[in-house]
Parts: C-alpha cells; sequence; structure tokens
C-alpha cells in the first residue's frame, strides 16, 4: 500500500513512522515553512494534569501510556527520543485549587499506574524540586510526569521512518481530486492520503473542497540560561494558567506560552507576547529574574473550534491527524499511529477517536 503524507510536524513524522513499521511505502511531502508547532513547543507530557473532560481524556491518557513505549522502541532502532519522566508539580497559593487538582489527579492515577504516585508539597518541599519557585507556592505533586523536546523527538521519527524506506518531499503541498497531491510541480498518487500539515491543513485541502476547520494559533515561548543551576531533574511547573515551566539539562529554563488567536501567519517575537510569557514566569519563579533570556521562539498550532484533534477518514482514502492545538507534543504521537492502523485497514479504540471525529463539524 502506498500512502502520500501531507506535513512532517509531529503528527506527520508519527504517522509515516508507523506506517513504515507496518511494511507501507510512504512518501511524506512538507514545505518546511517556519512556524511549525513542533519544532517550537516545550514538550510536556503528563495528560493526568490536564483539566481534559471524558470526551478528550481518553485519548490524551493512552498517549501518555503509550510514550514509554515509544521511547524504548526507538532508542532499541538507535535513535534517541529525549523523552524523561521528570515528574510535575501543579502549584498555587490556594488551597481550594490544590485540593481540587489533588483529588482529580488521585482519580485519574488509581486508574493509570504510568501516571505515578500523588504527593502534597507544601512551599519550601516544592522549592527544594525547583528552586526558583514563588515561596508562597504548594504543589500537588505527580511522579510520572515527563517532558520530552519535540525537536529531537520529531528528527528521531523522521529518521527512524527512513531507516525504513519512507521518503521525504520538501516542497508545497495542494490536494487534488483521484488521491492525488501536487507537490511543487511533481504530481504523486497512492491509495491514501493523510493530511497532518498543522495550522496550514484548510489550506492545503481547500483546492479538494474539503474544509477543515483549523486555523493557526500563535505561540510565544522562551528559553532561559541558567548555567550554574542542575535543572536536568527539575519537574515541569504548572500554574493553574494556560503558562508552564519545565526544565532540560544543561541550565535551559523554558517558559511559555501564549495563545494568541487571530494573529495569522505573523512569524515575530511580540513585544506584547513577550511582556507576557515573562510577567507569567517571573511571577510564578521570581528566582529566575537574573537568568539569561537564550530565545524565544514562534509556533502556530493548529487549533480547532473546540480545542480537539481532528483524527480520522473524510473522504475514500483521506484521513485528518491535524487540529492538535497547544497538546500536539502529548497526542500527536500515539496519533499517528491510531492514523497508520486506521488508513491500513486495522482496529483502532472507538472510545479513544470518537471525539476528535472530524464528522463533529459537519
Amino acid at each position: 500500500m502506498r500512502v502520500i503524507v501531507i506535513g512532517s510536524g509531529m503528527g506527520g513524522a508519527s504517522t509515516a513512522y508507523h506506517l513504515a513499521l507496518r511494511g507501507a511505502e510512504v512518501v511524506v511531502v512538507d514545505a518546511d515553512t517556519p512556524g511549525g508547532a513542533t519544532d517550537a513547543g516545550a514538550g510536556i507530557v503528563s495528560p493526568w494534569t490536564s483539566t481534559w473532560d471524558e470526551s478528550g481524556y481518553s485519548l490524551a491518557a493512552a498517549a501518555g501510556r503509550y510514550y514509554p513505549a515509544l521511547a524504548a522502541e526507538l532508542r532499541e532502532a538507535g535513535h534517541e527520543s529525549s523523552y524523561e519522566v521528570v515528574g510535575g508539580m501543579v502549584v498555587s497559593a490556594v488551597e481550594e485549587e490544590l485540593a481540587e487538582s489533588c483529588e482529580r489527579l488521585t482519580t485519574r492515577a488509581a486508574a493509570a499506574p504510568e501516571a505515578g504516585t500523588v504527593t502534597r508539597l507544601d512551599p519550601a518541599q516544592a522549592r527544594e524540586l525547583f528552586p526558583p519557585l514563588a515561596p508562597e507556592l504548594a504543589a500537588v505533586h505527580l511522579s510520572g510526569a515527563g517532558r520530552v523536546d519535540g525537536q529531537v523527538l520529531r528528527r528521531a521519527l523522521i529518521s527512524a521512518a527512513i531507516d525504513r524506506g519512507v521518503e521525504f518531499v520538501t516542497a508545497s503541498a495542494a490536494l487534488e481530486p483521484g488521491l492525488r497531491v501536487r507537490a511543487g510541480d511533481e504530481l504523486l498518487t497512492g491509495d491514501a492520503v493523510v493530511l497532518a500539515a498543522g495550522a496550514w491543513s484548510a489550506q492545503v485541502a481547500e483546492a479538494l473542497g474539503v474544509t477543515v476547520p483549523v486555523a493557526p494559533q500563535r505561540g510565544q515561548i522562551s528559553h532561559f540560561d541558567l548555567p550554574a543551576a542542575d535543572t536536568a531533574a527539575w519537574p515541569v511547573v504548572l500554574p493553574r494558567t494556560s503558562h508552564y515551566l519545565l526544565s532540560f539539562p544543561g541550565g535551559r529554563v523554558v517558559a511559555g506560552a501564549t495563545r494568541e488567536t487571530g494573529a495569522g501567519f505573523d512569524h515575530r517575537v511580540t513585544a506584547a507576547g513577550q511582556r507576557e510569557v515573562l510577567d507569567h514566569a517571573l511571577t510564578v519563579a521570581p528566582g529566575l529574574a537574573n537568568a539569561g533570556l537564550a530565545e524565544t521562539r514562534v509556533g502556530f498550532r493548529p487549533a480547532t473550534p473546540d480545542t480537539l484533534p481532528l483524527l480520522g477518514q473524510v473522504a475514500p482514502g483521506l484521513y485528518l491527524a491535524t487540529g492538535f492545538g497547544p497538546a500536539g507534543l502529548t497526542l500527536a504521537p500515539y496519533s499517528g499511529k491510531l492514523i497508520a492502523d486506521l488508513a491500513l485497514g486495522e482496529d483502532v479504540p472507538a472510545d479513544q477517536l470518537a471525539a476528535c471525529s472530524p464528522s463533529r463539524f459537519t
């Protein structure tokens, strides 16, 4: 079976990899446009701390459960994923918020052993794990939360796919009738097409008359340098907002991110966006005030009207793997596996895809 995958972000790279694992002939087409969400994203893997209701949580929990297996599989093939379990902390100075988080996490962890153990931490204990934290913030700690470098994981999936014969074409793509894909001057055909073009998915499908309700949501995320600090084991920090902090080895702390709807594909670091990120980061972790500001990345999340992704078949032979919004690095690696299974006619868990069916918008 020959499958054309449009897009090589996390969703497209994972789909191509899993298709190749099952013996499919795969061609990936990507325009390599600046602003891909995967390369800009921070990489928190902690679906259990999310506020998703059951419609989205079933898929998210399965995605979190799949991460260790995928990382081990890639490592065995000689490709490092960067995925590590470092724990995570939901932080707040409000007792009611901490109690609600503790109750939710305890319930979820009871049904998901991979989530780890749930522990209440007072402010001093929280600062022992994440020293820059504000002194008034206590935490609920979840030991199974992880982090991943999106750029590293994407490269690992692409390299593993190439090892298995996947062809990558750098070109703008457009869908045409008859399951044809216009890749620059080349016309590609296959038995199936997977549209995984992220925030650009609607544009790619336009020529075919297929409506894909995805729009770009700009995210700005900043990286700090703390060269004297050993940040390798610092946990993910999750305030009760859409902003967050996480760390990587080598004194790197990442803070983000804005969620700018209506900004289009404006690939700039803006004064307002930078201020928002810094204000939130320094409120939660004033100890970062003297850190170096290494860089600020900009990415366009593929956002849907209801925040859930678009996963499934939309026409004979045409599948969507897009619309992951701010949860792409959590959901997309496992979702790529599901879409590969679906395209190859294999069984997929209905409860995990039901809420994400593209038909909900038609």
